[in-house]
């Protein structure tokens, strides 16, 4: 398939992360089966940690007073909870320049970056890891998995997370407070403007229009 695709984009408030990792799966199924248009779900997870197949590899845990999940997505620990966006992007990643993992994991860093830049923060990518980065701090994880190229899974960006919460994770190679939020950084935004902007940027930097309601 060629040419700009049209996403349903869906506003799920707070979600337990089991319901969103079934709801994902669903999603997924219908995906690759053409019943849905490319579908991205935002949404706030009460607080858990899941733990990627890289964590559980090289045998990295989080602190006993975190609760966590495994899951099947690519890299290590994720903190999710209040004070962060994460995006679902259940997608069949087809067009031209979406050719290998990389490059797909490169148009969401280009997306996130793009976003951030409009509001004046200077964001980058980083060769220590995937996501993005402000400084020398990872403020936005990325890990997806895929079957027939349709993705589950995303990204979250962290706005205004509990004190210590992110900060105390490690994992993969970085050392404990090299992922932080925006806020700790200085950088005191809306939580729904910059979702608007991302939705703003998804034509030009992921090539997906929001679909009309």
């Amino acid at each position: 398939m060629t040419g700009q695709r049209f996403v349903d984009i869906r506003f799920e408030g707070v979600v337990e992360y089991q319901a969103a990792l079934e709801r994902m799966r669903e999603l997924q199924t219908l995906r690759i089966d053409d019943k849905i248009h490319d579908t991205l779900l935002l949404m706030e997870h009460p607080e858990i940690v899941t733990v990627g197949p890289r964590a559980r590899n090289d045998g990295i845990t989080a602190p006993p007073d975190y609760p966590t999940f495994p899951v099947d997505r690519g890299g290590g620990l994720t903190w999710h909870g209040p004070g962060q966006i994460v995006c679902y992007p259940i997608f069949k990643w087809d067009l031209p320049d979406e050719d290998s993992v990389t490059a797909i994991i490169a148009k969401l860093e280009d997306w996130v970056i793009e976003s951030l830049t409009t509001l004046a923060i200077p964001a980058r990518k980083d060769n220590r890891m995937q996501g993005v980065w402000v400084g020398e701090n990872k403020i936005c994880s990325i890990g997806l998995s895929f079957l027939r190229w349709t993705s589950r899974h995303g990204l979250t960006i962290n706005i205004n997370t509990p004190v210590g919460r992110v900060e105390n994770l490690s994992g993969c190679g970085l050392g404990e407070a090299t992922t932080t939020c925006l806020a700790k950084l200085g950088y005191e935004i809306n939580k729904q403007q910059l979702i608007e902007l991302m939705i703003d940027n998804m034509a030009e930097c992921i090539g997906r229009a929001r679909l009309s309601s």
